[in-house]
């Protein structure tokens, strides 16, 4: 299986979709915070800002709805779903998130459901 298979594979899935917009929206904040130290310390220029921003936005968005219908598909407590959607907001905290709920089996791996 190749790495685009995969992706796909992961794809299909509530739990699948909601690791791949973890781990996108982790990562964006990574090139966002880039931007963010080239535009006010290395070269003053904000096209890394102005260029991830806008992703780094539309990732967060696409994490937030997908941290939903997860919650709804796997039927996450409404205080572990407050929890997906408030691991949206400090840098890089979805990441250890998803790893954490596919560990605890919330996202379909284990069948568990909380």
């Amino acid at each position: 299986m190749n790495a685009t298979s995969a992706l796909l594979d992961m794809a299909d899935s509530a739990g699948g979709r909601f690791r791949l917009a973890a781990i996108a929206e982790a990562w964006s904040w990574a090139g966002l915070l880039a931007g963010m130290c080239f535009k006010y310390l290395v070269v003053r220029d904000p096209i890394g800002v102005q260029i991830m921003g806008p992703i780094h936005g539309v990732l967060f968005i696409i994490y937030l709805i997908t941290a939903i219908q997860a919650a709804k598909e796997y039927r996450w407590s409404s205080k572990l779903r407050t929890l997906a959607l408030i691991a949206a907001i400090p840098p890089f905290t979805t990441w250890p998130f998803e790893r954490w709920a596919l560990k605890q089996g919330m996202l379909g791996a284990s069948g568990k459901h909380h």
